[in-house]
């Protein structure tokens, strides 16, 4: 009798530890890739959500939104980089491709250390931020007065 009790209770503790696993994971790994659609908010903050406890899938550790020269029109399929110097220079930290919304998003780890600099690979060539940055909240800044944007 025993032993039969001791098996439902192992039994029912399985059931429960894999129900929650079927929750939200904020430690899963997500990166933007070209011509992906699973992004949305365009322009918005990302890190509003894509934070610990927060609604959105995992923690974002830089994320942002890429516009045409125009800025009212976003610029699918560009690349963003991460650089421990100005103008391209220093060790290349990251490189984020953006989706076909023109977001980009990655939850890997990045050390912005003292500061990084950031590069947009456009289409026409790269288009460098002159100032550095010490967080990965692109669209914090960047809203609709002063987007990111390249050609």
């Amino acid at each position: 009798m025993k032993i039969k009790v001791l098996k439902i209770l192992i039994l029912a503790s399985m059931v429960l530890i894999a129900g929650q696993s079927c929750e939200k994971e904020e430690n899963e790994t997500k990166i933007s890739s070209f011509n992906s659609d699973d992004s949305h908010r365009t322009g918005e903050n990302c890190m509003n959500c894509h934070k610990a406890g927060g609604e959105g899938e995992g923690i974002f550790t830089v994320a942002g939104t890429v516009y045409d020269a125009s800025q009212t029109s976003t610029l699918p399929n560009v690349t963003v980089k991460i650089y421990t110097a100005s103008n391209a220079s220093g060790s290349l930290v990251a490189s984020i491709p953006a989706d076909k919304y023109g977001n980009f998003y990655t939850t890997e780890s990045v050390d912005f250390g003292n500061s990084l600099y950031t590069v947009v690979d456009g289409t026409t060539g790269p288009k460098y931020m002159l100032s550095a940055i010490s967080g990965g909240a692109c669209n914090s800044c960047h809203g609709s007065g002063n987007r990111i944007w390249a050609k």
